[in-house]
């Protein structure tokens, strides 16, 4: 396998990792504006002829194009806005392709490529990292479980192993895209229609084994992808939520309310500025915490009935940063999800080509082992 991820990120380069422990893999060429300061854990392939890096603009689509030649699929970890055009792309040099998407209005017009893909024969997997992704994989292995399905309730976040006041929070990655999370609606399954629901609301309580304890979940937007779309008067209710330490979501709330992550600029001192820069400018470099080691907390719980009785499947999964490789579990669940992703596509492991979303696409119970072979564990129970 010739793979080519694009974003040389934690998650990119967690996903390149990971690449790179396969034998099967034969090259992985990782492709950013600046690969020449990596994560250490890519140290042990600094001289490892099958890892190639390459300086490129994702926004150059010249120059994309010429590197995807000579490879079997293209593996996207970069900002969502740009994946519709690696798609195209992508789709045109007869590449299989993932991303780890997080926009619903970007799939449904990756989704419109359907038919050039399966002309190509090339399968198109968007939405494959944790959230969406791994998480819409669970969910749908439990909804085929169910003859009836009343209730799917998706929670998950990243956080850190020690948290610090005032927000007991870490950057695990962007910001910027933490915050679009926090500023705009999310999708939900409400009577069997997709309705919106403010982010940051409807904070509830969750509890996880010790030394985690009580987290509280509130609604964010792009966790379900298109699953309210695909289950509309099928399904009463579905949700997605993100999981923070208590008070979190109370603290956010009244900094959005405030105007402090706005995007239209104001005028200060003669000068206009736009809120949102300056509070990711003040408050970035104290959420970066040098040697701070993270969590992902995941619960799935599907509710219904099958052959006439109540069920109550719950997947849940807690992974924690990789002492031994120096990966965070962010990096882990999400960059090593999107490898999977592609090396299943690569190895005709999915199911078929042309545009399809995890839930769709990735036979679930062997994604799961592929996940357990990694030490991500998923612990299914029945309540």
């Amino acid at each position: 396998m010739r793979m080519l991820v694009l974003g040389a990120g934690l998650q990119g380069s967690a996903c390149a990792y990971d690449l790179l422990q396969s034998p099967a893999v034969e090259r992985v060429t990782l492709g950013d504006l600046l690969v020449d300061t990596l994560p250490p854990f890519l140290d042990i392939y600094h001289d490892d002829p099958r890892l190639r890096l390459e300086r490129v603009d994702a926004r150059d689509r010249a120059a994309v194009r010429a590197l995807m030649r000579g490879h079997d699929a293209c593996l996207s970890a970069l900002p969502y806005y740009l994946n519709l055009a690696i798609t195209e792309d992508a789709i045109a040099g007869g590449l299989h392709y993932c991303d780890l998407g997080g926009n619903t209005d970007i799939v449904f017009q990756q989704m419109e490529l359907d038919g050039e893909a399966r002309e190509r024969q090339v399968s198109v997997i968007p939405d494959c990292g944790l959230a969406p992704g791994m998480v819409n994989v669970l969910a749908e292995l439990g909804i085929r479980e169910l003859d009836d399905v009343a209730h799917v309730r998706i929670k998950v976040g990243g956080l850190p192993q020690e948290p610090e006041p005032p927000l007991d929070y870490q950057i695990v990655y962007s910001l910027h895209g933490v915050l679009d999370y926090y500023t705009t609606p999310g999708w939900v399954l409400r009577d069997g229609q997709p309705v919106r629901v403010e982010a940051l609301s409807h904070v509830e309580d969750v509890d996880f084994p010790a030394p985690i304890g009580t987290l509280e979940a509130f609604h964010t937007g792009g966790g379900l992808s298109t699953l309210p779309w695909k289950y509309q008067g099928k399904i009463a209710a579905m949700e997605y939520k993100t999981l923070r330490y208590p008070g979190h979501a109370h603290i956010m709330r009244a900094i959005r309310d405030l105007g402090l992550l706005g995007m239209e600029p104001v005028r200060v001192g003669g000068a206009d500025v736009v809120p949102r820069d300056v509070f990711i400018s003040v408050v970035e470099p104290l959420l970066r915490k040098p040697g701070g080691k993270d969590l992902v907390a995941l619960r799935v719980e599907v509710e219904g009935t099958s052959e006439g009785s109540e069920r109550h499947i719950v997947f849940d999964c807690i992974d924690r940063f990789d002492e031994h490789t120096g990966i965070s579990a962010m990096g882990r669940t999400t960059g090593f999800s999107l490898s999977i992703t592609g090396q299943m596509q690569v190895t005709g492991r999915v199911n078929g080509a042309g545009v399809l979303t995890p839930d769709e696409a990735i036979p679930g119970e062997e994604y799961i082992g592929e996940l357990e072979r990694r030490g991500i564990g998923i612990v299914r129970t029945e309540r």
